[in-house]
């Protein structure tokens, strides 16, 4: 029998009422489609659902355990949506009203009858709200918002019956505050529109932060290598000359009892190239010209121009320089051909704790086996005094 042949004339009482709206909420356009469990109970007989499983519902059971309770509270609705069993025992949705279908069409006008509201206290019971909506129209759900942490963020959407309920709500002045706190309203779909702006909005924010922080960092690296390169004018001295088959160690010999070279870049064959120092070039060409008689020294017989570089030129080669070191100090951490890490040989330093001088160049092959061999391999060289480790990079 339908619910609604028992109801005329007939009165709740409060505990009857909030019975039958518990259960026509189990059972509503709104719960029923994302209840899995209920949804399974209704395959097993045509839709009927016994009193006995209702009664494990926790909100219903908290509200009664007494099956004669629950039917002569539905037998008291006028909605018709549920009808008991002759036999009293089950009840099931009224199969004259089928869930509406779920489509586009529905999902709009779901939207245009939900309204959003903000400010309740995080304590609030549902029990608590839908009691402050008793005289605020006919309300068909409640959905209380939560967070990561399954607790209540303290706003809600609320469906009425219509949309022109849900604008009627929005409008009310009784809404705009709920036990001294000021509450938010608005419909639904202002309220999604109004969040699609912040996010819009925010992404734009952070877009301009991270373009920020990007040309911050840019301009404190050009500001660092700016200061290194400060730090190293007048330390750079350029040769040149027919230097036929000179090495770098030759070049290295020349210097290191006069000064402490901090990279020499030079190819075998090469007509010319630079030694960085750790301190002034010119101080350290002066003091190897003393060494011999006041004249330019040579490297292995051979005549060489010297001269230390200034303006652009000393400015251009010493951001090469960087570049060059910074890019075989990333070979290395990457480990290729790398013999060993820390302060051992290949290190930073040697095992006597002297710091080490780099030299770069290419590949060259040579005539002789003595010197091909060296060629084949020489690409990044340490030296420590007159002895060098070669690193494959």
């Amino acid at each position: 029998m339908y619910v609604s042949e028992m109801a005329d004339n007939q009165e709740m009482s409060l505990l009857e009422k909030k019975v039958v709206e518990q259960i026509e909420y189990y059972f509503g356009d709104h719960n029923l489609p994302r209840d899995k469990f209920l949804k399974e109970q209704l395959q097993l007989d045509d839709g009927w659902v016994t009193l006995e499983t209702m009664l494990k519902f926790n909100r219903l059971k908290s509200l009664t355990s007494d099956a004669a309770v629950i039917v002569e509270s539905l037998q008291k609705s006028k909605t018709g949506l549920l009808e008991i069993s002759e036999d009293k025992t089950k009840i099931r949705r009224n199969p004259n009203k089928p869930l509406p279908e779920d489509n586009e069409e529905y999902r709009d006008v779901l939207k245009h009858k939900s309204v959003y509201m903000k400010g309740f206290p995080l304590e609030t019971t549902l029990d608590e709200i839908k009691e402050w909506f008793a005289d605020k129209g006919t309300v068909e759900n409640i959905y209380m918002r939560k967070g990561a942490q399954k607790t209540f963020k303290g706003s809600i959407f609320v469906v009425l019956e219509s949309e022109e309920a849900a604008k009627a709500l929005v409008e009310r002045t009784d809404v705009k505050e709920y036990k001294g706190n000021e509450m938010i309203v608005m419909m639904k779909e202002a309220y999604f529109s109004k969040k699609f702006a912040e996010r819009k909005q925010n992404r734009v924010e952070a877009k301009a932060k991270a373009k920020g922080e990007k040309e911050d960092k840019q301009k404190q690296a050009e500001e660092e290598e700016l200061k290194s390169l400060n730090d190293q004018r007048g330390c750079l001295l350029k040769f040149s000359g027919e230097l036929g088959q000179t090495s770098r160690e030759d070049f290295h010999a020349v210097f290191s009892d006069h000064a402490r070279i901090k990279w020499i870049d030079f190819t075998r064959g090469a007509k010319e190239g630079t030694i960085l120092f750790h301190s002034n070039a010119q101080e350290a060409l002066q003091k190897v010209r003393e060494a011999h008689g006041g004249e330019d020294p040579k490297v292995k017989e051979q005549v060489v121009q010297w001269e230390v570089l200034e303006g652009d030129a000393e400015m251009e080669t010493l951001k090469k320089i960087i570049e060059d070191q910074q890019e075989s100090m990333n070979k290395r951490k990457g480990g290729r051909g790398h013999r060993g890490r820390g302060r051992g040989r290949g290190g930073r330093r040697d095992r006597g704790g002297r710091e080490q001088t780099q030299f770069k160049g290419k590949k060259t092959k040579f005539e002789s086996d003595e010197e091909g061999d060296e060629g084949k391999r020489a690409i990044l060289f340490s030296l420590i005094d007159d002895e060098y480790t070669d690193k494959m990079v």
